[in-house]
């Protein structure tokens, strides 16, 4: 009964950081990282972790470049050198087996970074954009591929401001953008997994897991599609990510 409530609890949990990520057009591997880290499951090794979260990725970030996608928003040539790059390294990162300590770490900072990201307000409006610079694309889109695929993300946490801030994307373009970056990273970490024997997927707990954020992906994309005020979003996945990050170091801290 104890263990049904949690559950439940979870799913809740699960549903409000997808509607909230896929608003915005990101899968949401980052905040399931958060919440899973805040429960019994944050015990679970890397792997488990990793993969599960990128299956997770791959229903919400692709409802999310549907609906991006259907409105208009999508520019292939923004995206092309980017999953390039990404895919391979993606694969190769998912294929490394990575020491549970080292993981926490790179994983906290993920979260912390994820949070001052969002705090620091990256959604500029932007008038005026251009096409990549398609070696500054590789080398980016390579980058953040294989970060990825070691830390258990699709990795458009990292693509948005960068498409912003270099003025290559407006944010709905550069929200359909991450959402095809994030599917297909988090199709080649699994595929990296499969390939080095590390996949490991419970289906009893995906299923309910899956259900929450298809729901979540499916009201949160199609809200942020047509709508922009993210401003409230951003503050919740403040807390949550911070209080993840915290806890994971302080576990770090518990081991020395």
């Amino acid at each position: 009964m104890e263990q049904g409530f949690a559950l439940i609890a979870v799913c809740i949990g699960l549903f409000l950081i997808s509607t909230l990520y896929s608003s915005v057009g990101h899968g949401g591997a980052s905040g399931y990282l958060a919440l899973l880290s805040l429960t019994a499951f944050g015990q679970m090794d890397s792997a488990w972790l990793k993969q599960h979260a990128w299956v997770l990725n791959l229903a919400v970030a692709g409802l999310a470049f549907v609906h991006y996608s259907k409105n208009g928003h999508h520019v292939l040539s923004k995206s092309i050198p980017f999953l390039l790059a990404s895919v391979p390294f993606a694969f190769i990162g998912g294929y490394l087996e990575v020491d549970g300590a080292i993981y926490d770490t790179l994983l906290s900072l993920t979260l912390i970074y994820a949070a001052l990201r969002l705090y620091s307000g990256q959604h500029h409006t932007v008038e005026a954009t251009f096409e990549p610079v398609r070696l500054q694309a590789y080398s980016f889109g390579a980058g953040i591929g294989f970060f990825s695929g070691i830390i258990g993300v699709g990795g458009g946490i990292f693509l948005s401001p960068i498409l912003l801030l270099k003025k290559w994307a407006t944010p709905k373009t550069a929200a359909a953008t991450a959402a095809l970056f994030i599917w297909v990273n988090s199709a080649a970490g699994l595929l990296g997994a499969t390939a080095s024997g590390q996949l490991n997927l419970e289906i009893n707990i995906l299923f309910p897991f899956l259900i929450a954020v298809g729901i979540g992906g499916f009201i949160g994309s199609r809200y942020g599609s047509r709508y922009a005020d993210q401003k409230t979003v951003q503050n919740i996945l403040i807390v949550v990510l911070l209080l993840a990050s915290i806890k994971r170091i302080i576990d770090i801290l518990f081991l020395f």
